[in-house]
């Protein structure tokens, strides 16, 4: 059978979604990365000078641009697939003849499109601030991509396991923010105490945004290879446990 209509009609609804309210969703980051140049950027990177050959405020351009798609991506998924439970719009999909992979794929690439996007316009605002230019470009891409494969999966499987709006706030709150402040984008790892950087490596953000740096400026802390191995470790890992949990009704059919 032939599911791409289903397929095409979730992501379609899925980008309408946030482009409809992009006041609220485009507008804030673009308003929020212009802070972080001015205050990081511009008032604190001239006392701390240039990081591994590069201006501090090219250092922290790629940092601040995946920052933005990590958030974004995973937000879009845990409110839109949240909201579908919430409002008991999911037993539309679940009487549906549609396989579980089908719904994911759909989510997640709603949650991709949105990241990627976000992206974008963080990136045309660095260059207001910096002279970014890509030194690898399929790096980068291929980082950007599958980063935002990564949270979206994460933001689909806090939605299925989520009771209450509250819930579906505790991660971005208490997880991912740390974990993205922690992962080396305003910071090179080689600036911390041994025990330190040891800790900071078991940070799986730390390995994507230095990906993605060395794509841009061609910094990096960390192993290109290693970082492709634990990223695509996670989309496995996660796409599973999201299939197992779709298919059994975890959080869906109570």
């Amino acid at each position: 059978m032939n599911y791409t209509i289903a397929f095409r009609t979730i992501v379609i609804k899925e980008i309408f979604r946030f482009i409809r309210i992009w006041p609220q969703t485009l507008l804030p980051p673009a308003i929020t990365t212009a802070l972080y140049f001015l205050i990081f950027g511009k008032l604190i990177g001239d006392r701390i000078g240039p990081i591994s050959g590069a201006s501090y405020m090219d250092y922290i351009v790629p940092g601040i641009i995946l920052m933005s798609v990590i958030s974004h991506s995973y937000a879009n998924v845990v409110s839109s697939f949240y909201s579908t439970k919430f409002q008991r719009n999911i037993e539309e999909l679940l009487v549906a003849p549609l396989p579980s992979w089908v719904i994911l794929a759909g989510y997640v690439s709603g949650g991709i499109v949105r990241g990627l996007l976000v992206g974008v316009v963080v990136a045309l605002i660095s260059l207001l601030f910096a002279e970014v230019t890509v030194k690898n470009m399929g790096i980068t891409l291929s980082i950007a991509v599958l980063t935002a494969t990564v949270f979206s999966l994460a933001g689909f499987i806090n939605a299925i396991l989520a009771e209450s709006f509250d819930d579906i706030s505790l991660i971005p709150n208490f997880v991912l923010t740390p974990l993205s402040y922690l992962g080396g984008v305003f910071y090179s790892v080689d600036m911390l105490p041994g025990i330190w950087q040891n800790i900071s490596k078991g940070n799986p953000i730390l390995y994507m945004v230095n990906a993605f740096r060395y794509g841009l400026i061609g910094v990096t802390d960390v192993d290109i290879q290693l970082t492709f191995m634990i990223t695509g470790g996670f989309i496995a890992t996660l796409t599973l446990l999201s299939l197992y949990l779709l298919h059994k009704g975890i959080g869906i059919k109570n």
